[in-house]
């Protein structure tokens, strides 16, 4: 892994209309709110965070497919928001995505080697022959056999779902693979199998991801860095040492107490967060943390944070860290 930027997203937003209502006044949902983040060639950055955190929507529109509201996204140095849908076609086949869902993300009316060999036809590569050896090669690559091609996605448990999505979006040889929620539907054990496989890979073809989760643990357990997402802001970014043995910021905090220890010998305190996330339609004033945060000052009601610098590789958006700027 080096230092090269792949990825860089610097003031991201999306703002949603909110058309809930037929007589009320419509607010705007800021579902990301001004993030800036880096990932480097090689290496995996987690994305981590309760649901409705705005993750999932960071992930889509890095893959383009939201448009965002304002910022924007250089891939390889090119800014693809101001690119046109020509321009992101021919782009798009060096990120791919890896869908939550391995039962929805899968065409249930194609065989898997159709699957699989979709993005090859829609970019126009390889002849027919060098298209099926390309897809027995990705289902060995995938721990899958070739026999399986013949079968329909309905066939498959979960976990070899994922594997077959894995191998559509290694097809075109991408340089980045955005991981959405990857492992979450799947059980423990074969979370652990998808993501071995994805380290595997990683190291095989020099992938760079954008893995997405709830759960801390996994994103430890995969990412060189990691940033903690709260209500569209990124409250933490740090390499994964740092997050994970010396958090910062109160939520990141609360999120590593939800954390089982597999040692019975061994007790943390839990950190209970009060409430539930605010809605991203009427933020709160101020830090948009203050109403679940166990240490709040009165500063943290009405003043915004800024991001204030830990160490070269630790930033955390926090009034508690003011005179670290």
């Amino acid at each position: 892994m080096n230092h090269e930027p792949l990825v860089e997203v610097k003031h991201l937003k999306k703002i949603f209309a909110d058309s809930s209502g037929l007589f009320k006044k419509s607010k705007p949902v800021r579902a990301v709110d001004d993030i800036s983040f880096i990932i480097n060639r090689g290496e995996t950055f987690g994305l981590v965070g309760e649901s409705g955190c705005g993750k999932s929507t960071t992930g889509r529109m890095l893959m383009k497919l939201l448009e965002p509201t304002e910022g924007s996204i250089l891939f390889n140095g090119q800014d693809i928001t101001k690119m046109n849908d020509k321009n992101v076609r021919s782009l798009r086949k060096d990120f791919q995505m890896v869908f939550q869902d391995p039962y929805a993300s899968l065409n249930p009316r194609m065989r898997v080697k159709e699957i699989i060999e979709e993005p090859l036809i829609v970019h126009g590569l390889m002849t027919s022959s060098e298209r099926e050896r390309k897809v027995h090669q990705l289902l060995d690559t995938v721990g899958l056999s070739r026999q399986h091609g013949s079968r329909f996605p309905h066939e498959f448990s979960g976990g070899q779902r994922q594997r077959i999505g894995i191998a559509r979006a290694l097809a075109v040889n991408p340089k980045l693979i955005i991981a959405d929620e990857a492992v979450s539907a799947l059980d423990v054990s074969i979370q652990s199998q998808i993501l071995n496989l994805m380290k595997d890979l990683q190291k095989e073809f020099g992938l760079t991801y954008l893995f997405i989760a709830h759960d801390l643990s996994v994103v430890d357990f995969i990412s060189d860095r990691i940033g903690v997402m709260y209500l569209g802001k990124l409250v933490e970014v740090g390499d994964r040492d740092s997050i994970i043995q010396n958090p910062k910021h109160p939520y990141t905090k609360a999120l590593l107490s939800a954390v089982p220890i597999p040692d019975p010998h061994r007790r943390k305190e839990r950190i209970v967060l009060k409430g539930d996330l605010p809605s991203p339609s009427n933020p709160p004033a101020g830090c948009p943390f203050h109403t679940r945060c166990p240490v709040v000052m009165e500063q943290c009601k009405t003043e915004m944070p800024v991001l204030s610098n830990m160490s070269e590789q630790h930033q955390v958006f926090c009034h508690l860290y003011d005179s670290k700027k």
